[in-house]
């Protein structure tokens, strides 16, 4: 059994012991000795001006020790930290400045204009609701459209048209394509054509944002506490924004309690929270609150999407035409135009063969909270375009929709296969996927289920997704091997952990191997100070990027291994052998221990006998992969009251080899949940005036429940080995969510009969599906 089959055995996640006896160590899980706390005035408008900010009151209150405002910013840079993005010709994208604290005015309901410190959470609350602040408001916009007409307010007046950035896509010509694309949609036998809306999310996370500062005056240094999904680049997104040299900031986090690529990046309130710390000479901390967090936190989605595709008259697909814009808020986030441009874009075609791409995103500003990236960040959005646009195009042609996809699969003869977008799939067989998927949930039997649910007066609908999408994102990522002379093995990530069981898995890997026991490996991660090259845990990248770096440095470490057991065991490196452990002469019964050898090597290091030590770090570049798969909801309707329920949901992945299949299965679980609810349930709605979040809390927004869930949820694997890292792995994270809501929107649409619910959009609330429901039966 190769190394790889032996890894993918499940197993007891280690972590589990600590969290459900109470001893995770979260935000919020702090020594409360010398802390002060931190409490933040927020705007309560969208777009104004800050004419005056009166906070004597609060500073003369009891237990206060700080008031600060944007004056005491100064030094402090822009928030806004995002990589470059190409747009049309070239140009770069118009970004905005973020303070710390806003100063003249405010772009969105829940800026920051003040932050107070005091000895207890209450008096700084207290002392906040004291701080008087007067603005002259002004007209917002909120809604994609609305900040897209030639007579919308501007949300920051050197930005014409709200317009950060329009991309072209990533052909060498875009012009020239877009014109080809064109003709091919004229000339073509049927065009099938899709307007989406993709409604804005709140992400939710189990546990809210928060984070604690501290000042060493003597050093100058700065540490942080907070939750993030890579305390490196964390840490390197604040030396910048702080102007502080790497020496003088670590980051460090303990457990997170979610995630889902929101705490990715960089927020306003830790950079403050540093200069709190320096300035009153306390360890501050900061924890927010769920109604703060609605106003204060990243949010998803909020797109818009016209798409159009080209057939023949046999239903081979031709070009796909594609029109994206993305509300990027009121500032950009560290990944808010790369999600929603190459993102979204190398997504195309997914699993299908469609000569001529022609795709172009316009990211545009409004007076709302920022969006970022949320679990698929881009992948849900092109998937559910290409899974609703091809049902349509099944109505419009009258070919089966199973049909039309078997007949523009791209076959896994033709991998290596590079796409109309340039990106290269290495391996894939979707064919195979899709048959696998459509067996589980018996599709045949599928007619006779629906007959029975005629019967008790229900509608039901079998909705089909396959999707395909990029992960790894950016390829760089570290791993540390550390020899601590007690034994074991520290094994020192980037990547952080916020529930995927990194803990069980990376360990485990190492331990495999090197032969030695996995209770001999111990998982570090989660602070800056290890020096990891990476970059946080997005992109379905862990399992791939920190996965082949943890191989390599293991390899590494063995090489060095060798040429220091040569020397030891006075041997010919080429004859020393590893094996379980233990470094050999070959033929011979010279031998010494993997941990025997470590403490003579820190000491012949130390003597100068040797270069190095058997600690090793290491960077390494992983290209990315494409997971993919096929999945199935079958929904059932009340038409008299318009209540949904998934009543089966079947999912087919290709994730690459599973190295546990109890943490891929629990992924793919998690992902659907996610994205049922955006599906059913959840929509973050601004009131388009005055700008204020209408669904501020969870009384009016939605999210799923266990009982919405599906009773038969049922997953299998289809593995196809990456050909672009060592493990063979593609990633599942956000594999559920990309897939799911295509696969319930086209159940649903299937369900109504008529095409009365074929053009609705998400949630697929009760009312939307009664009135659909009751325009079938007048038509």
């Amino acid at each position: 059994m190769s190394e790889t089959h032996k890894a993918n055995m499940p197993c007891r996640r280690v972590e589990d012991e600590a969290f459900v006896t109470g001893r995770g160590r979260y935000a919020d899980d702090i020594a409360h000795e010398d802390v002060a706390y931190a409490a933040f005035v927020r705007s309560p408008h969208a777009a104004a001006r800050i004419v005056s900010l009166d906070a004597a009151a609060a500073r003369g209150m009891d237990g206060v020790l700080a008031v600060l405002t944007a004056a005491d910013m100064s030094g402090v840079g822009s928030v806004v930290r995002h990589p470059p993005v190409a747009g049309r010709g070239g140009a770069k994208p118009l970004m905005s400045h973020r303070p710390v604290l806003a100063g003249e005015r405010v772009v969105h309901v829940g800026e920051a204009v003040a932050m107070v410190i005091a000895t207890s959470p209450q008096a700084a609350q207290d002392a906040a609701e004291s701080i008087a602040v007067e603005y002259a408001e002004s007209a917002a916009v909120v809604d994609l459209e609305d900040a897209q007409r030639h007579d919308a307010p501007l949300v920051f007046p050197d930005i014409p048209g709200n317009l950060a950035v329009e991309w072209p896509g990533t052909v060498a010509d875009p012009e020239a394509n877009a014109h080809e694309v064109s003709a091919i949609i004229a000339a073509a036998a049927h065009v099938a054509r899709v307007s989406l809306r993709q409604q804005r999310l709140v992400v939710a996370s189990m546990e809210m944002r928060g984070a604690t500062a501290s000042h060493d005056a003597a050093s100058g240094r700065y540490t942080l506490r907070v939750g993030t999904q890579g305390a490196g680049p964390v840490r390197d997104a604040l030396l910048a924004i702080m102007n502080l040299d790497k020496d003088r900031l670590r980051v460090v986090t303990e457990d997170v309690g979610g995630a889902f690529g929101m705490k990715s990046g960089v927020y306003p309130e830790y950079a403050a929270l540093l200069v709190a710390a320096q300035r009153t000479g306390r360890t501050v901390h900061w924890m927010a609150s769920r109604s703060e967090a609605f106003s204060s936190d990243n949010q998803g989605r909020d797109s818009l999407t016209d798409a159009e595709l080209a057939l023949d008259e046999r239903g081979r697909f031709l070009a796909l035409r594609v029109r994206h814009a993305q509300n990027l808020g009121a500032y950009i986030t560290s990944a808010g135009i790369m999600l929603a441009t190459i993102n979204f874009g190398r997504c195309l075609p997914g699993v299908y063969r469609i000569p001529r791409i022609d795709v172009v995103t316009r990211c545009l500003y409004t007076n709302t909270m920022p969006t970022g990236a949320y679990r698929g960040a881009g992948r849900p959005e092109a998937n559910y375009l290409l899974e609703r646009l091809i049902d349509e195009a099944a109505r419009t042609t009258g070919i089966d929709r199973t049909t039309l996809r078997r007949r523009n699969f791209i076959p896994p003869s033709a991998m290596p296969c590079k796409t109309a977008v340039g990106n290269t799939y290495d391996s894939g067989d979707f064919p195979a996927v899709f048959a696998k998927a459509l067996a589980l949930a018996d599709y045949d039997g599928f007619r006779k289920r629906r007959l029975e649910a005629k019967a008790k007066g229900l509608l039901r609908g079998l909705g089909l997704s396959c999707f395909l999408e990029h992960s790894g994102g950016v390829p760089t990522e570290g791993a540390l091997l550390a020899f601590p002379g007690d034994g074991t093995i520290v094994l020192g990530l980037n990547v952080q952990s916020t529930g995927q069981g990194h803990a069980t898995v990376f360990p485990r890997l190492v331990a495999q191997r090197l032969g030695v026991p996995a209770d001999r490996i111990r998982h570090r991660h989660g602070d800056s100070d290890l020096e990891i090259k990476g970059f946080p845990s997005v992109a379905s990248r862990s399992t791939i990027t920190a996965g082949g770096a943890t191989v390599h440095a293991t390899e590494t470490m063995l090489r060095k291994g060798r040429a220091i057991a040569s020397h030891v065991l006075e041997a010919a490196e080429k004859d020393i052998a590893y094996r379980n452990g233990v470094f050999e002469v070959s033929g011979t019964d010279r031998r010494i221990g993997l941990f025997e050898l470590a403490e003579q090597a820190r000491a012949l290091a130390k003597s100068g006998a040797i270069a190095e030590d058997l600690d090793t770090k290491v960077a390494t570049d992983t290209p990315q992969a494409f997971p993919n798969g096929c999945h199935i909801a079958e929904v059932e309707i009340d038409p008299q009251t318009g209540t949904t329920r998934v009543v089966a949901y079947i999912a087919v992945d290709d994730c690459g080899n599973v190295l546990d299949p109890l943490l891929a299965e629990g992924q793919i679980h998690g992902g659907v949940a996610q994205g049922l609810g955006q599906a059913l349930l959840e929509n973050a709605v601004y009131d388009r005036i005055s700008g204020q979040i209408v669904t501020g809390s969870f009384m009016d927004y939605a999210m799923p429940r266990a009982h919405d869930m599906p009773a038969d949820l049922r997953e299998a694997m289809l593995p196809v080995p990456a050909a672009t890292n060592p493990l063979g792995v593609k990633g599942v994270g956000e594999a559920g969510t990309t897939a799911s809501i295509g696969a319930i929107m086209n159940a649903i649409a299937d369900a109504i009969p008529d095409g009365a619910a074929a053009h609705m959009d998400m949630p697929a609330t009760p009312e939307k599906i009664w009135r659909a429901c009751r325009k079938a039966q007048q038509s």
